[in-house]
């Protein structure tokens, strides 16, 4: 992808979060997902660190991914699909020198936008408990290092609190303001309890700066569906491992199934089978494209 297709990309996303109707981010975790994404119709993705630490580590968001493995998982989303790309940069791996360098790599790979959060490192998913923040002060630096960093101001930095959880909304909404103040082109207040939390925030954002929301199946946060939410207020919402929840109920069900029949043709009716798969990859268009440089010579 070139950098003006990059810009392009963050250039829609920017716009629209600034449109009345809500953008809605499913969670991906690999090139595949993000084409089954944008095959249905999303026009962005959330490139979910909770995600890719349950899939490629097999292990809980607890802060084990690294700056190279999100970046070499955007790398080949970015060259299999044509959307927009929200990236969770969880605390940005370190001071603001590690921020400001995550911020130019992912850019570079083709993030359209990057979200950084205000946990000690390392972090742990916003639904878990037992967190703990850095200053307010240090974030606002993390915040004001991105903003310096990125190539363009069309790549969007996204400013997220986990502050409800450890000092309770008030503590939030501040903390929310100061990485306003620091150049955020979003806030995400994480673990928002109720709908009177959901009006404090609206109340001291709306209008000023495009607001973030979070749904995570039995989490912190009352699920909402995107509608709602964006009568709410809220400009972009993100469903981050909502797929990997799903899949992994299918996969469970799917090796109970031939452990018990030792084949999976009573599971077919659930798969693709071979030749449908490879017609949605575009096997065949990958092996003709090839085939017309095999031998350019004749």
């Amino acid at each position: 992808m070139t950098a003006d297709q990059s810009t392009s990309h963050a250039s829609s996303l920017k716009t629209r979060l600034h449109h009345p109707d809500i953008v809605v981010a499913p969670g991906v975790y690999d090139a595949l997902s993000a084409s089954l994404a944008q095959q249905a119709g999303f026009d962005t993705v959330y490139l979910s660190g909770a995600s890719l630490a349950y899939t490629k580590l097999g292990r809980p968001d607890i802060g084990l991914m690294s700056l190279s493995e999100v970046n070499d998982t955007l790398g080949h989303i970015r060259e299999r699909n044509d959307v927009s790309i929200v990236v969770d940069c969880d605390t940005g791996f370190g001071n603001a020198l590690n921020v400001m360098r995550s911020v130019r790599l992912l850019e570079r790979s083709g993030a359209n936008a990057i979200q950084l959060e205000d946990q000690t490192y390392p972090k742990r998913c916003g639904h878990l408990k037992g967190k703990s923040l850095v200053s307010a002060g240090e974030m606002a630096g993390k915040v004001k290092a991105a903003v310096d960093a990125r190539d363009s101001d069309q790549t969007l930095i996204i400013g997220r609190t986990d502050a409800i959880a450890t000092d309770g909304i008030d503590i939030a909404l501040e903390r929310a303001h100061a990485y306003y103040e620091a150049g955020a082109d979003m806030v995400f207040v994480e673990g928002i309890r109720s709908a009177e939390q959901i009006a404090q925030v609206m109340n001291a954002f709306q209008g000023k700066v495009p607001i973030m929301a979070n749904m995570v199946e039995g989490g912190d946060t009352p699920l909402q569906d995107a509608y709602s939410l964006q009568k709410m207020g809220f400009s972009m919402v993100i469903f981050p491992g909502a797929l990997v929840r799903a899949f992994t109920f299918m996969a469970s069900r799917f090796f109970e199934t031939l452990k018990r029949d030792g084949t999976t043709d009573n599971f077919r009716d659930q798969m693709l089978n071979f030749t449908e798969l490879n017609d949605y990859l575009g096997t065949q268009s990958m092996l003709e494209l090839g085939q017309q440089y095999e031998d350019i010579s004749r």
